[in-house]
Formats: structure tokens, C-alpha cells, sequence
């Protein structure tokens, strides 16, 4: 058919076949990039901006322009929803994303998005907090408890870690104890929750419109 598409295509209106082909004309000159992108072509779903470049110098210009919110998922089900996290963590630009309980995840949902950011592994939430609070981090877990802020009212702080905890049981007690405050998402349905992965999304939304350089080229918009 014409119009089917690659399975790791978000894009459902572009050209029937991901990226670019073979370098045409003389190669650009540049440490960034890839001699076998170049002469093969770059199929990877990445942005025009990183076209033809090799991983090493995508990471290397994304750290110069990380936001100063964190991403951390409890890791005790393999849940799928942790690589989606991941995948929206990197279109958000999270400057790091942390695992936490078992160190092996599931890294479907992420798509690859995962070797284009930092993500550390903590075995126990203890462990993340620690590691937060001794860079000034705030470590806020986003569950309906009782005296959870609202996100839509509260002011979210610049340094922020978003905890996210499984689908289904929300976070653990232990993740509770340790964060600096929840907050919740106002729903107005009959079901009790959203899908983690969603949620995720809308929390890190939030940090974007509050602090995002929204000017020049440095927000994608497709």
C-alpha cells in the first residue's frame, strides 16, 4: 500500500518512508557527523536540526540546553509505561531520567529516545531523594492522596524532580515518604486515574509553559 507507514513512525501525515536518504553533493565538513549516515542515509526519527549527526554530538548539543526538571519512575513491575515516560521525558528535554528499584526496565515504549538522555538507576527512593536534595533538587510524587496540591494552581518549583510511580498502584510507601510534597492532575470523569505515561506528560507540560524558552529555534513544533 502506499501510504503504509514504518511501525516506529509517530508521524502519520509525512512522507511514507522515515528520514532522509544518502547525502547528495559534496559531504558537509563537521566533527558531528556520521560518514555512514552520510553515505546510507539517517532513518532514525530524530529532528531536521540532528539529521546526518552521529549520537555522541546529538547528546553533546542537548546537554547544553537541558531543563533543570527531573524525571524519576518506580521500577517494580516492568511496567511498559516507563520507556513511554522516557520517550516524552526526551521531547521535553528532562535534563535527567531515573529509574528507581530494579535496573533492568522496559524499553519498548521508549523508542531508542533513551540514548539520547541521562538516565541513572537508584535502588530504592531513599536513594533517589538523597541524590536529588544534594543538588537542591525538590522531589514531588504526583498521586491523588489527601493534601496533594493541585497541579493546575500550584506554582511549580524550577528545580523539580517528577516521581511517577506504577500504573495501577500509583506510587509505593516508601516513594511517599521521602517526597517533598504530591500534587494531583483534576480529572472529571467516573474513572479514579490516568494512565501513568499521560500523567507524566502533563506534569512535565507544566514545568514547559512556567520556564521554557518558547523563542527562536529552540522549541520544535514539527
Amino acid at each position: 500500500m502506499d501510504d503504509e507507514r514504518a511501525p516506529y513512525d509517530p508521524m502519520p501525515h509525512g512522507p511514507a518512508e522515515v528520514g532522509v536518504g544518502p547525502w547528495e553533493g559534496p559531504w558537509p565538513s563537521g566533527e558531528q557527523y556520521d560518514a555512514t549516515l552520510l553515505a546510507e542515509g539517517d532513518r532514525r526519527n530524530v529532528v531536521d536540526r540532528y539529521r546526518y549527526w552521529t549520537l555522541e554530538a546529538i547528546v553533546a548539543d542537548l546537554d547544553t540546553r537541558r531543563h533543570d526538571f527531573h524525571v524519576a519512575i518506580e521500577n517494580w513491575q516492568h511496567d511498559f509505561n516507563i520507556g513511554t515516560v522516557v520517550r516524552t521525558a526526551n521531547a521535553f528535554l528532562a535534563r535527567e531520567v531515573h529509574i528507581v528499584g530494579n535496573r533492568r526496565w522496559n524499553r519498548r515504549g521508549a523508542m531508542v529516545t533513551d540514548r539520547y538522555q541521562h538516565v541513572r538507576h537508584h535502588p530504592t527512593a531513599d536513594d533517589l531523594a538523597a541524590y536529588l536534595h544534594e543538588r537542591d533538587v525538590r522531589l514531588l510524587g504526583i498521586d491523588n492522596l489527601p493534601g496533594s496540591q493541585h497541579l493546575e494552581t500550584m506554582e511549580v518549583p524550577r528545580q523539580v524532580c517528577f516521581l511517577f510511580g506504577q500504573e495501577g498502584p500509583g506510587l509505593s510507601e516508601q516513594a511517599r515518604a521521602v517526597c517533598d510534597g504530591t500534587f494531583s492532575i483534576a480529572q472529571f470523569g467516573s474513572t479514579r486515574s490516568i494512565n501513568a505515561s499521560a500523567a507524566a506528560a502533563i506534569a512535565m507540560h507544566a514545568w514547559v509553559r512556567s520556564y521554557a524558552d518558547l523563542s527562536g529555534d529552540s522549541a520544535w513544533r514539527g
